[in-house]
Protein backbone atom coordinates (compact mmCIF):
# COMPACT_ATOMS: atom_id res chain seq x y z
CA UNK A 1 0.00 0.00 0.00
CA UNK A 2 2.98 2.31 0.41
CA UNK A 3 4.02 4.51 -2.49
CA UNK A 4 7.17 6.14 -3.82
CA UNK A 5 6.08 9.16 -1.81
CA UNK A 6 7.61 7.46 1.21
CA UNK A 7 11.04 7.71 -0.43
CA UNK A 8 10.44 11.32 -1.39
CA UNK A 9 9.60 12.16 2.21
CA UNK A 10 12.95 10.72 3.27
CA UNK A 11 14.81 12.88 0.74
CA UNK A 12 13.01 15.94 2.08
CA UNK A 13 13.93 15.13 5.67
CA UNK A 14 10.41 14.11 6.56
CA UNK A 15 9.60 11.20 8.81
CA UNK A 16 8.08 8.40 6.82
CA UNK A 17 7.88 4.63 7.23
CA UNK A 18 8.30 3.71 10.88
CA UNK A 19 10.76 1.00 11.88
CA UNK A 20 7.94 -1.29 12.95
CA UNK A 21 7.00 -1.69 9.28
CA UNK A 22 9.97 -3.96 9.00
CA UNK A 23 9.95 -5.64 12.38
CA UNK A 24 7.82 -8.51 11.12
CA UNK A 25 9.63 -9.02 7.84
CA UNK A 26 11.61 -12.18 7.40
CA UNK A 27 14.81 -11.94 9.34
CA UNK A 28 17.97 -11.66 7.26
CA UNK A 29 20.22 -14.67 7.05
CA UNK A 30 21.66 -15.09 10.57
CA UNK A 31 25.36 -14.76 11.21
CA UNK A 32 27.14 -17.88 10.08
CA UNK A 33 28.23 -20.46 12.62
CA UNK A 34 31.71 -19.54 13.84
CA UNK A 35 34.51 -21.67 12.47
CA UNK A 36 36.45 -23.99 14.75
CA UNK A 37 39.02 -26.22 13.06
CA UNK A 38 39.21 -28.43 16.16
CA UNK A 39 35.54 -29.38 15.80
CA UNK A 40 34.98 -32.52 13.67
CA UNK A 41 31.96 -30.90 11.98
CA UNK A 42 33.90 -27.79 10.94
CA UNK A 43 34.36 -28.56 7.24
CA UNK A 44 30.70 -29.53 6.75
CA UNK A 45 29.49 -26.44 8.59
CA UNK A 46 31.75 -24.22 6.49
CA UNK A 47 30.23 -25.68 3.35
CA UNK A 48 26.71 -25.21 4.75
CA UNK A 49 27.43 -21.58 5.66
CA UNK A 50 28.70 -20.92 2.16
CA UNK A 51 25.54 -22.38 0.58
CA UNK A 52 23.41 -20.34 2.97
CA UNK A 53 25.19 -17.12 2.03
CA UNK A 54 24.46 -17.84 -1.66
CA UNK A 55 20.78 -18.38 -0.96
CA UNK A 56 20.96 -22.09 -1.81
CA UNK A 57 18.81 -22.97 1.17
CA UNK A 58 17.97 -26.58 0.38
CA UNK A 59 21.61 -27.51 -0.10
CA UNK A 60 22.53 -25.63 3.06
CA UNK A 61 19.80 -27.43 5.02
CA UNK A 62 21.02 -30.81 3.77
CA UNK A 63 24.57 -30.02 4.86
CA UNK A 64 23.50 -28.80 8.31
CA UNK A 65 21.46 -32.01 8.68
CA UNK A 66 24.49 -34.04 7.61
CA UNK A 67 26.60 -32.32 10.28
CA UNK A 68 24.00 -33.14 12.94
CA UNK A 69 23.82 -36.80 11.98
CA UNK A 70 27.51 -37.43 11.36
CA UNK A 71 28.93 -35.48 14.32
CA UNK A 72 26.55 -35.86 17.28
CA UNK A 73 29.28 -34.82 19.72
CA UNK A 74 29.99 -31.50 18.00
CA UNK A 75 30.07 -28.51 20.34
CA UNK A 76 28.00 -26.65 17.75
CA UNK A 77 25.24 -29.20 17.43
CA UNK A 78 22.50 -26.87 18.74
CA UNK A 79 23.52 -24.17 16.26
CA UNK A 80 23.51 -26.67 13.40
CA UNK A 81 19.98 -27.78 14.29
CA UNK A 82 18.73 -24.19 14.39
CA UNK A 83 20.36 -23.34 11.05
CA UNK A 84 18.99 -26.51 9.53
CA UNK A 85 15.50 -25.40 10.53
CA UNK A 86 16.10 -21.85 9.31
CA UNK A 87 17.41 -23.02 5.94
CA UNK A 88 14.47 -25.38 5.42
CA UNK A 89 12.11 -22.55 6.39
CA UNK A 90 13.64 -20.18 3.87
CA UNK A 91 13.38 -22.90 1.24
CA UNK A 92 9.67 -23.30 2.00
CA UNK A 93 10.07 -26.82 3.41
CA UNK A 94 8.07 -26.31 6.58
CA UNK A 95 7.67 -29.87 7.81
CA UNK A 96 11.41 -30.70 7.93
CA UNK A 97 12.02 -27.23 9.41
CA UNK A 98 9.65 -28.03 12.26
CA UNK A 99 11.23 -31.45 12.69
CA UNK A 100 14.67 -29.86 13.12
CA UNK A 101 13.29 -27.57 15.83
CA UNK A 102 11.59 -30.52 17.52
CA UNK A 103 14.99 -32.17 17.68
CA UNK A 104 16.55 -28.99 19.02
CA UNK A 105 13.91 -28.81 21.77
CA UNK A 106 14.44 -32.47 22.71
CA UNK A 107 18.22 -32.13 22.98
CA UNK A 108 18.63 -28.50 24.07
CA UNK A 109 15.42 -27.35 25.78
CA UNK A 110 16.94 -24.15 27.11
CA UNK A 111 17.93 -22.91 23.65
CA UNK A 112 14.45 -23.67 22.37
CA UNK A 113 12.54 -22.06 25.22
CA UNK A 114 13.01 -18.47 24.07
CA UNK A 115 14.74 -16.38 21.47
CA UNK A 116 15.15 -16.86 17.73
CA UNK A 117 14.41 -20.58 17.79
CA UNK A 118 11.11 -20.09 19.60
CA UNK A 119 10.03 -17.27 17.29
CA UNK A 120 11.04 -19.31 14.23
CA UNK A 121 8.98 -22.25 15.39
CA UNK A 122 5.95 -20.02 15.89
CA UNK A 123 6.30 -18.59 12.37
CA UNK A 124 6.65 -22.11 10.93
CA UNK A 125 3.64 -23.34 12.88
CA UNK A 126 1.64 -20.33 11.77
CA UNK A 127 2.29 -21.23 8.12
CA UNK A 128 1.44 -24.87 8.72
CA UNK A 129 -1.74 -23.94 10.60
CA UNK A 130 -2.94 -21.96 7.58
CA UNK A 131 -2.35 -25.11 5.54
CA UNK A 132 -4.62 -27.13 7.82
CA UNK A 133 -2.23 -28.51 10.46
CA UNK A 134 -4.48 -28.78 13.53
CA UNK A 135 -1.62 -29.40 15.98
CA UNK A 136 0.10 -26.22 14.92
CA UNK A 137 -3.17 -24.29 14.99
CA UNK A 138 -3.63 -25.35 18.60
CA UNK A 139 -0.04 -24.43 19.46
CA UNK A 140 -0.37 -20.96 17.92
CA UNK A 141 -3.67 -20.35 19.69
CA UNK A 142 -2.22 -21.31 23.07
CA UNK A 143 0.79 -19.03 22.56
CA UNK A 144 -1.37 -16.09 21.52
CA UNK A 145 -3.78 -16.63 24.41
CA UNK A 146 -0.83 -16.56 26.82
CA UNK A 147 0.22 -13.18 25.39
CA UNK A 148 -3.29 -11.91 26.10
CA UNK A 149 -3.30 -13.28 29.66
CA UNK A 150 0.13 -11.82 30.35
CA UNK A 151 -0.93 -8.41 29.02
CA UNK A 152 -4.07 -8.47 31.16
CA UNK A 153 -1.97 -9.18 34.27
CA UNK A 154 0.28 -6.19 33.57
CA UNK A 155 -2.20 -3.72 32.06
CA UNK A 156 -2.70 -2.01 35.42
CA UNK A 157 1.04 -1.79 36.23
CA UNK A 158 2.27 1.41 34.51
CA UNK A 159 5.35 1.55 36.73
CA UNK A 160 6.61 -1.88 35.72
CA UNK A 161 10.16 -1.62 34.42
CA UNK A 162 10.62 2.05 35.30
CA UNK A 163 13.88 3.59 36.51
CA UNK A 164 15.95 1.08 34.57
CA UNK A 165 14.63 -1.93 36.48
CA UNK A 166 14.83 -5.18 34.52
CA UNK A 167 11.74 -6.42 32.73
CA UNK A 168 10.95 -9.96 33.88
CA UNK A 169 10.16 -12.10 30.86
CA UNK A 170 10.08 -9.01 28.69
CA UNK A 171 13.31 -9.07 26.72
CA UNK A 172 13.48 -8.68 22.95
CA UNK A 173 13.70 -12.42 22.28
CA UNK A 174 10.50 -13.07 24.21
CA UNK A 175 8.80 -10.25 22.34
CA UNK A 176 9.78 -11.85 19.02
CA UNK A 177 8.07 -15.07 20.06
CA UNK A 178 4.98 -13.26 21.29
CA UNK A 179 4.54 -11.16 18.20
CA UNK A 180 5.11 -14.17 15.97
CA UNK A 181 2.27 -15.92 17.79
CA UNK A 182 -0.02 -12.91 17.42
CA UNK A 183 0.84 -12.55 13.74
CA UNK A 184 0.13 -16.22 13.11
CA UNK A 185 -3.20 -16.04 14.95
CA UNK A 186 -4.13 -12.88 13.05
CA UNK A 187 -3.68 -14.71 9.76
CA UNK A 188 -5.67 -17.71 11.05
CA UNK A 189 -8.47 -15.99 12.90
CA UNK A 190 -8.55 -12.19 12.95
CA UNK A 191 -11.63 -12.07 15.16
CA UNK A 192 -9.75 -13.89 17.93
CA UNK A 193 -6.52 -11.95 17.42
CA UNK A 194 -7.88 -8.39 17.53
CA UNK A 195 -9.07 -8.49 21.17
CA UNK A 196 -5.68 -9.82 22.23
CA UNK A 197 -3.91 -7.06 20.30
CA UNK A 198 -6.22 -4.52 21.93
CA UNK A 199 -5.23 -5.91 25.35
CA UNK A 200 -1.54 -5.60 24.45
CA UNK A 201 -2.03 -1.98 23.39
CA UNK A 202 -3.85 -1.24 26.66
CA UNK A 203 -0.61 -1.83 28.56
CA UNK A 204 1.25 1.25 29.78
CA UNK A 205 4.44 -0.21 31.27
CA UNK A 206 7.89 0.40 29.82
CA UNK A 207 8.55 -3.32 29.49
CA UNK A 208 5.86 -3.69 26.83
CA UNK A 209 6.91 -0.77 24.62
CA UNK A 210 8.56 -2.90 21.95
CA UNK A 211 5.66 -5.33 21.95
CA UNK A 212 3.16 -2.48 21.57
CA UNK A 213 5.08 -1.03 18.64
CA UNK A 214 4.82 -4.33 16.83
CA UNK A 215 1.17 -4.74 17.81
CA UNK A 216 0.34 -1.42 16.14
CA UNK A 217 1.71 -2.76 12.87
CA UNK A 218 -0.34 -5.95 13.18
CA UNK A 219 -3.57 -4.08 13.91
CA UNK A 220 -3.07 -2.04 10.75
CA UNK A 221 -2.88 -5.18 8.61
CA UNK A 222 -6.63 -5.67 9.02
CA UNK A 223 -8.20 -2.64 7.40
CA UNK A 224 -11.45 -2.46 9.35
CA UNK A 225 -13.34 0.19 11.34
CA UNK A 226 -12.17 -1.63 14.47
CA UNK A 227 -8.55 -1.22 13.34
CA UNK A 228 -9.01 2.52 12.88
CA UNK A 229 -10.50 2.89 16.35
CA UNK A 230 -7.68 0.91 17.98
CA UNK A 231 -5.01 2.89 16.14
CA UNK A 232 -6.62 6.20 17.03
CA UNK A 233 -6.72 5.23 20.71
CA UNK A 234 -3.03 4.32 20.58
CA UNK A 235 -2.17 7.57 18.79
CA UNK A 236 -3.92 9.64 21.42
CA UNK A 237 -3.06 7.93 24.67
CA UNK A 238 -0.06 5.58 24.49
CA UNK A 239 2.76 6.87 26.75
CA UNK A 240 5.44 5.86 24.25
CA UNK A 241 6.05 8.47 21.54
CA UNK A 242 7.09 5.89 18.97
CA UNK A 243 3.89 3.90 19.48
CA UNK A 244 1.88 7.09 19.00
CA UNK A 245 3.75 8.06 15.84
CA UNK A 246 3.47 4.61 14.33
CA UNK A 247 -0.25 4.48 15.07
CA UNK A 248 -0.72 7.76 13.22
CA UNK A 249 1.31 6.50 10.28
CA UNK A 250 -0.69 3.30 9.95
CA UNK A 251 -3.96 5.19 10.06
CA UNK A 252 -3.06 6.26 6.53
CA UNK A 253 -3.18 2.62 5.43
CA UNK A 254 -6.57 1.81 6.94
CA UNK A 255 -9.45 2.02 4.48
CA UNK A 256 -11.87 3.77 6.77
CA UNK A 257 -13.53 7.07 5.91
CA UNK A 258 -13.09 8.22 9.51
CA UNK A 259 -9.31 8.05 9.23
CA UNK A 260 -9.04 11.39 7.40
CA UNK A 261 -10.97 13.16 10.14
CA UNK A 262 -8.88 11.48 12.82
CA UNK A 263 -5.64 12.46 11.12
CA UNK A 264 -6.82 16.02 10.52
CA UNK A 265 -7.59 16.41 14.22
CA UNK A 266 -4.10 15.21 15.11
CA UNK A 267 -2.45 17.46 12.49
CA UNK A 268 -4.34 20.51 13.75
CA UNK A 269 -3.89 19.65 17.41
CA UNK A 270 -1.45 21.14 19.86
CA UNK A 271 0.46 17.91 20.47
CA UNK A 272 4.09 17.11 19.79
CA UNK A 273 5.46 18.07 16.38
CA UNK A 274 6.68 14.61 15.49
CA UNK A 275 3.15 13.27 15.86
CA UNK A 276 1.68 16.08 13.79
CA UNK A 277 4.37 15.47 11.18
CA UNK A 278 3.26 11.84 10.95
CA UNK A 279 -0.33 12.97 10.53
CA UNK A 280 0.62 15.19 7.59
CA UNK A 281 2.42 12.31 5.93
CA UNK A 282 -0.51 9.99 6.60
CA UNK A 283 -2.95 12.48 5.05
CA UNK A 284 -0.71 12.69 1.99
CA UNK A 285 -1.36 8.99 1.44
CA UNK A 286 -5.12 9.54 1.22
CA UNK A 287 -6.42 10.41 -2.25
CA UNK A 288 -9.69 11.83 -0.94
CA UNK A 289 -10.78 15.41 -1.53
CA UNK A 290 -11.15 15.83 2.24
CA UNK A 291 -7.47 14.99 2.81
CA UNK A 292 -6.38 17.52 0.17
CA UNK A 293 -8.62 20.21 1.64
CA UNK A 294 -7.21 19.61 5.12
CA UNK A 295 -3.63 19.88 3.85
CA UNK A 296 -4.40 23.10 1.96
CA UNK A 297 -5.96 24.73 5.00
CA UNK A 298 -2.98 23.74 7.12
CA UNK A 299 -0.45 25.03 4.56
CA UNK A 300 -2.13 28.44 4.58
CA UNK A 301 -2.50 28.71 8.36
CA UNK A 302 0.04 31.31 9.45
CA UNK A 303 -0.37 30.29 13.08
CA UNK A 304 1.16 26.89 12.42
CA UNK A 305 4.94 26.21 12.57
CA UNK A 306 6.72 26.85 9.27
CA UNK A 307 8.38 23.43 9.30
CA UNK A 308 5.02 21.67 9.41
CA UNK A 309 3.53 23.93 6.77
CA UNK A 310 6.47 23.02 4.54
CA UNK A 311 5.56 19.35 4.99
CA UNK A 312 1.99 20.08 3.93
CA UNK A 313 3.15 21.97 0.84
CA UNK A 314 5.42 19.11 -0.17
CA UNK A 315 2.52 16.70 0.24
CA UNK A 316 0.29 18.84 -1.94
CA UNK A 317 2.93 18.77 -4.66
CA UNK A 318 2.64 14.98 -4.81
CA UNK A 319 -1.12 14.89 -5.23
CA UNK A 320 -2.58 14.29 -8.67
CA UNK A 321 -4.75 16.67 -10.64
CA UNK A 322 -4.25 19.92 -12.53
CA UNK A 323 -6.18 21.73 -9.82
CA UNK A 324 -3.22 21.10 -7.50
CA UNK A 325 -0.93 22.92 -9.93
CA UNK A 326 -3.20 25.95 -10.09
CA UNK A 327 -3.56 25.93 -6.33
CA UNK A 328 0.21 25.85 -5.74
CA UNK A 329 0.81 28.72 -8.14
CA UNK A 330 -1.79 30.77 -6.32
CA UNK A 331 -0.32 29.76 -2.98
CA UNK A 332 3.09 31.04 -4.08
CA UNK A 333 1.63 34.48 -4.71
CA UNK A 334 -0.18 34.49 -1.37
CA UNK A 335 2.82 33.71 0.81
CA UNK A 336 5.40 36.13 2.14
CA UNK A 337 7.76 33.72 3.86
CA UNK A 338 10.71 32.89 1.59
CA UNK A 339 11.19 29.37 2.97
CA UNK A 340 7.59 28.48 2.26
CA UNK A 341 7.75 29.96 -1.21
CA UNK A 342 10.86 27.86 -1.88
CA UNK A 343 8.89 24.76 -0.95
CA UNK A 344 6.13 25.74 -3.35
CA UNK A 345 8.67 26.12 -6.16
CA UNK A 346 10.06 22.70 -5.37
CA UNK A 347 6.56 21.21 -5.30
CA UNK A 348 5.77 22.72 -8.70
CA UNK A 349 9.03 21.37 -10.13
CA UNK A 350 7.90 17.85 -9.20
CA UNK A 351 4.83 18.31 -11.38
CA UNK A 352 6.22 18.13 -14.91
CA UNK A 353 4.24 19.78 -17.65
CA UNK A 354 1.16 21.94 -17.13
CA UNK A 355 3.25 25.04 -17.84
CA UNK A 356 5.25 24.79 -14.63
CA UNK A 357 8.61 25.36 -16.34
CA UNK A 358 7.25 28.59 -17.82
CA UNK A 359 5.95 29.61 -14.40
CA UNK A 360 9.37 29.04 -12.85
CA UNK A 361 11.07 30.93 -15.65
CA UNK A 362 8.74 33.81 -14.90
CA UNK A 363 10.07 33.83 -11.33
CA UNK A 364 13.65 33.82 -12.63
CA UNK A 365 13.16 36.81 -14.90
CA UNK A 366 11.08 38.87 -12.47
CA UNK A 367 13.44 41.42 -10.95
CA UNK A 368 10.93 42.07 -8.16
CA UNK A 369 11.45 38.57 -6.79
CA UNK A 370 14.16 38.00 -4.12
CA UNK A 371 17.43 36.71 -5.57
CA UNK A 372 17.30 33.58 -3.42
CA UNK A 373 13.94 32.60 -4.88
CA UNK A 374 15.12 33.31 -8.40
CA UNK A 375 18.13 31.05 -7.77
CA UNK A 376 15.87 28.29 -6.47
CA UNK A 377 13.71 28.62 -9.55
CA UNK A 378 16.78 28.25 -11.80
CA UNK A 379 17.83 25.11 -9.97
CA UNK A 380 14.35 23.62 -10.27
CA UNK A 381 14.14 24.43 -13.97
CA UNK A 382 17.41 22.55 -14.47
CA UNK A 383 16.09 19.58 -12.49
CA UNK A 384 12.86 19.36 -14.46
CA UNK A 385 14.74 17.90 -17.42
CA UNK A 386 13.53 20.33 -20.08
CA UNK A 387 15.59 21.50 -23.02
CA UNK A 388 19.13 22.58 -22.13
CA UNK A 389 18.69 25.43 -24.60
CA UNK A 390 16.42 27.06 -22.00
CA UNK A 391 19.36 27.32 -19.58
CA UNK A 392 21.77 28.40 -22.31
CA UNK A 393 19.47 31.21 -23.40
CA UNK A 394 18.81 32.17 -19.79
CA UNK A 395 22.51 32.61 -19.07
CA UNK A 396 22.83 35.15 -21.86
CA UNK A 397 19.79 37.12 -20.70
CA UNK A 398 20.91 37.56 -17.09
CA UNK A 399 23.26 40.22 -15.75
CA UNK A 400 23.28 39.39 -12.02
CA UNK A 401 26.39 37.37 -11.15
CA UNK A 402 24.68 35.23 -8.49
CA UNK A 403 21.99 34.21 -10.93
CA UNK A 404 24.51 33.41 -13.66
CA UNK A 405 26.49 31.29 -11.17
CA UNK A 406 23.30 29.35 -10.47
CA UNK A 407 22.80 28.73 -14.19
CA UNK A 408 26.37 27.42 -14.38
CA UNK A 409 25.61 25.03 -11.55
CA UNK A 410 22.37 23.94 -13.22
CA UNK A 411 24.27 23.27 -16.44
CA UNK A 412 26.84 21.20 -14.54
CA UNK A 413 24.07 18.87 -13.38
CA UNK A 414 22.99 18.07 -16.92
CA UNK A 415 24.56 15.39 -19.11
CA UNK A 416 23.63 16.71 -22.54
CA UNK A 417 26.40 17.72 -24.94
CA UNK A 418 24.95 21.21 -25.25
CA UNK A 419 25.37 21.81 -21.50
CA UNK A 420 29.06 20.91 -21.61
CA UNK A 421 29.55 23.09 -24.69
CA UNK A 422 28.12 26.07 -22.85
CA UNK A 423 30.30 25.48 -19.77
CA UNK A 424 33.40 25.34 -21.95
CA UNK A 425 32.32 28.51 -23.71
CA UNK A 426 31.88 30.31 -20.37
CA UNK A 427 35.23 28.99 -19.07
CA UNK A 428 37.13 30.24 -22.10
CA UNK A 429 35.35 33.42 -23.14
CA UNK A 430 33.19 34.96 -20.42
CA UNK A 431 34.18 38.50 -19.55
CA UNK A 432 33.70 37.86 -15.82
CA UNK A 433 36.77 36.16 -14.35
CA UNK A 434 34.85 34.77 -11.35
CA UNK A 435 32.28 33.15 -13.61
CA UNK A 436 35.06 31.63 -15.72
CA UNK A 437 36.49 30.10 -12.53
CA UNK A 438 33.10 28.67 -11.57
CA UNK A 439 32.71 27.05 -14.96
CA UNK A 440 36.24 25.61 -14.78
CA UNK A 441 35.52 24.18 -11.34
CA UNK A 442 32.42 22.33 -12.54
CA UNK A 443 34.18 21.13 -15.67
CA UNK A 444 36.74 19.62 -13.32
CA UNK A 445 33.96 17.58 -11.70
CA UNK A 446 32.83 16.17 -15.03
CA UNK A 447 33.83 12.69 -16.19
CA UNK A 448 33.32 13.59 -19.82
CA UNK A 449 36.56 13.12 -21.84
CA UNK A 450 35.81 16.36 -23.67
CA UNK A 451 35.94 18.27 -20.38
CA UNK A 452 39.26 16.64 -19.49
CA UNK A 453 40.75 17.53 -22.88
CA UNK A 454 39.45 21.09 -22.64
CA UNK A 455 41.00 21.64 -19.20
CA UNK A 456 44.32 20.15 -20.37
CA UNK A 457 44.41 22.59 -23.29
CA UNK A 458 43.55 25.43 -20.92
CA UNK A 459 46.49 24.56 -18.65
CA UNK A 460 48.91 24.27 -21.54
CA UNK A 461 48.08 27.64 -23.07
Amino acid sequence: MLTILSLLFVTQGIASIPPSARLLDERPIPDAIAYDETDPADSVLRAANERMSRGDYRSAAALYRSAVRRFPTSMRLSEALYYEAFAFYRAGDLVPARAALDSLRARFPRQMATGDASALRTRICGELARQGDSACAEEVSRAADEVGRSSSRHSDSPTRGQSGAPCPGGDDDDDDSRIAALNALLQMDAERAMPILTTVLARRDRCSERLRRKAVFLVAQKSTPESASILLAAARSDPDSEVREQAVFWLSQVRDTRAVGMLTDIMNGSGERALRDRAIFALSQHASTEAGTALRAFAENEREPIELRERAIFSLGQRRGTDQTEYLRGLYRKMNDIELREKVLFALAQRRGAGNEAFLMGIVTDAREPVELRKKAIFNVGQMGGAVSTLVTLYGSLTDRELREQVIFALSQRREREALDKLMDIASADADRELRKKAIFWLGQSRDPRATAFLADLVNK
